[in-house]
C-alpha cells in the first residue's frame, strides 16, 4: 500500500493527514498556530514556529501509524489564501507571516478605490482589491517598513512557503497567486505592469517562478527529512489554495456544482470555463483543473465566529464537558437544537473578522432581552453564519442558475444541527463528504498525480472521493427563516456607517 500526505495550514491551525491511495484517512495530527494582534486589525504569526508546527504534525502522524516513510508516495501542501509570507536574503523569514484576516492595509485600498487604481487593474485581475492581498500588504510595507522589503528574497503565499521549507525550491503555485492581484488572469501570468500600477514594480523579481497544482515540484531535502521524519527524495507536488483543495476533495469539478466552505472565511464557489465580471465581493481565480476558473464569493464571516464565542464566553462549559468525558460541540448542538428558530429573536452579524456588507465593519448581536441565554446567542451565531453564506449565494446567482444541491465543508459540516440549519435557510439539499480533513485530502490527491499513482486529476478524484451524505431541507421552516433573513438584512442596513 502506498500513502499520500497532506499538509493544511489554515488561519489558526496546522494539520497533517495521511491517506491511503483510495483516499481513506489513516491518521491526522494538528497544532494550533495562534495569531498575534500587535495592533487592532493586524493578524500575524511566527513563520519559523509555523514550519516547526508542520514538522511536528508530520512526525506525530508517522508515529501514530508506524508507516514506513518510504511508503509515502508524495506530499501535498495547501493553506489559506491571501496574506503574506516573506523569506529573507539571509536564509530566514524576513517578517512575521501575515494572515488572511489582516486589515492593516485598508486605507491603502480605499486610496486605490478613490483614485481609480483598483478599477484600472480589474480588467486584468478580474477581482477587487482587498486589504489582505499581498499587493496591498507589500505597498503597506513599502510605506511603513521599507527596510523589511530591502531584505526580501522571495514573496510567498502560505502553502508555498511550507513547500519551500520541504524542498528548498522557491515556486509560486498558480491557484494561490491568481488571488494576489499581481497576476493577469487573462494571460495566466504574473504581471510586472500590474505591480507597477500598485506602486511595487521594483519587487517583481522577488516573485518565484510559477508552477501548477498537480506538478511535481521538487523532493524532500535532507534537512527537511531530518526535521519531519519523511524520507529524503519524497516527491512534493505544487499543491493548491485551500478552497481549491476542498472543492476537489468534495468532487466539485463541474459548473453545475457549487460548494460552501465554513471556516474563518465564508467561501462560496463553483468552477467555470469562463470568468465573470469581478465586483465588490465576487472574485475570479484560476482553479486547480486546467483551463478552468473558480468563481468565488467570500468574506471572513463564517464558522470562526463560533470559535470566538466558545473560546471567549464558554470556557467553563468546555472544561465541564472535558471532565464529563463528552464532546463539547455535541452540547453546543443540543443547546441550539432545543431552541426552535421561531422562539429565538436574536440576530447576529458575523463580522468579527471582516464584513460582506458595504460600510458595516463590526459584528453585532441585536434583539437581546433578559430571557436570553447561551442557547439564544449560539442559535443566533449558527443562523448569522448561514445567512452570510446565503447573501453570497444570492450574489452568485447573478451569474448562474440556482444549484440543485450544495456541498458543504468546514466547521459547520461537522455539526448535524448546523447542516440541517443550512439546508433549511438555503432551502436546498446539502451534501456532506465524510472526510474530515478535506483540504489535506485535496492536496494529497494532487500529490498522488505528481507521484504517478494516478494518470490525471480526473482519475484521482474518481478513486479518492468517498460517497456523500445528503441532508434535505424542511419546507415548513422556509417561512420562518425567510423572515429571519429579512431581519438580518435590515439590521445590516441599519448599522451602515455606525
Amino acid at each position: 500500500m502506498r500513502y499520500l500526505l497532506g499538509l493544511d495550514n489554515g488561519g489558526t491551525m496546522t494539520k497533517a493527514a495521511l491517506f491511503d491511495e483510495t483516499g481513506r484517512e489513516v491518521a491526522t495530527a494538528g497544532r494550533e498556530t495562534p495569531l498575534t494582534t500587535p495592533r487592532d486589525g493586524w493578524n500575524e504569526r511566527d513563520m519559523e514556529a509555523l514550519w516547526q508546527a508542520n514538522a511536528a504534525c508530520i512526525r506525530e502522524v508517522l508515529a501514530k501509524t508506524g508507516v514506513d516513510p518510504v511508503a509515502i508516495a508524495g506530499v501535498g501542501c495547501t493553506g489559506h489564501g491571501k496574506g503574506l509570507y516573506l523569506w529573507g536574503k539571509d536564509g530566514r523569514p524576513a517578517y512575521q507571516g501575515i494572515s488572511s484576516t489582516d486589515r492593516r492595509a485598508e486605507e491603502i485600498v480605499r486610496r486605490w478605490q478613490a483614485d481609480g487604481t483598483a478599477e484600472r487593474a480589474r480588467g486584468q485581475t478580474l477581482q477587487p482589491v482587498i486589504a489582505c492581498q499581498p499587493v496591498a500588504l507589500l505597498r503597506w510595507l513599502k510605506e511603513n517598513r521599507p527596510e523589511v522589503l530591502a531584505g526580501v528574497q522571495w514573496i510567498f503565499e502560505c502553502k508555498d512557503y511550507i513547500r519551500f521549507r520541504l524542498t528548498g525550491l522557491a515556486l509560486a503555485e498558480e491557484t494561490d497567486y491568481s488571488g494576489t492581484d499581481m497576476m493577469d488572469l487573462n494571460t495566466r501570468r504574473l504581471d510586472e505592469g500590474l505591480m507597477e500600477l500598485f506602486g511595487i514594480g521594483e519587487l517583481a523579481d522577488r516573485l518565484p517562478p510559477l508552477c501548477r497544482a498537480w506538478d511535481r515540484c521538487g523532493t524532500v531535502t535532507v534537512e527537511a527529512a531530518g526535521q519531519t521524519g519523511l524520507a529524503v527524495g519524497t516527491p512534493v507536488c505544487g499543491g493548491m489554495f485551500d478552497i481549491d483543495a476542498c472543492a476537489v476533495a468534495m468532487g466539485v469539478t463541474a459548473q453545475e456544482q457549487l460548494c460552501m466552505i465554513t471556516g474563518t472565511w465564508s467561501i462560496n464557489e463553483y468552477p467555470a470555463p469562463q470568468p465573470v465580471p469581478g465586483d465588490t465581493t465576487t472574485h475570479n481565480s484560476l482553479f486547480c483543473l486546467p483551463g478552468t476558473y473558480l468563481i468565488e464569493e467570500s468574506s471572513p464571516t463564517s464558522a470562526g465566529n463560533l470559535d470566538w464565542y466558545l473560546n471567549t464566553c464558554m470556557q467553563a462549559e468546555k472544561a465541564q464537558a472535558a471532565a464529563d468525558g463528552v464532546r463539547f460541540y455535541d452540547r453546543v448542538d443540543a443547546l441550539v437544537e432545543a431552541l426552535p428558530p421561531e422562539e429565538c429573536h436574536v440576530v447576529f452579524l458575523p463580522f468579527l473578522y471582516g464584513s460582506n456588507a458595504d460600510d458595516v465593519r463590526d459584528a453585532a448581536f441585536a434583539g437581546l432581552s433578559n430571557r436570553c441565554g447561551a442557547a439564544h446567542l449560539l442559535r443566533a451565531i449558527f443562523e448569522g453564519v448561514a445567512f452570510s453564506h446565503r447573501r453570497h449565494l444570492e450574489n452568485l446567482l447573478r451569474f448562474r442558475a440556482r444549484p440543485q444541491r450544495i456541498r458543504l465543508a468546514g466547521g459547520a459540516a461537522r455539526s448535524a444541527v448546523w447542516v440541517q440549519l443550512f439546508a433549511d435557510v438555503l432551502q436546498c439539499p446539502i451534501e456532506v463528504v465524510p472526510t474530515k480533513e478535506l483540504g489535506a485530502q485535496g492536496c494529497a490527491m494532487a500529490a498522488a498525480v505528481a507521484a504517478g499513482l494516478y494518470a490525471d486529476p480526473a482519475e484521482a478524484i474518481a478513486r479518492m472521493v468517498p460517497p456523500v451524505r445528503t441532508v434535505w431541507p424542511d419546507e415548513t421552516k422556509k417561512a420562518v427563516y425567510d423572515e429571519k433573513y429579512a431581519r438580518y438584512m435590515r439590521l445590516t442596513e441599519c448599522l451602515k456607517g455606525f
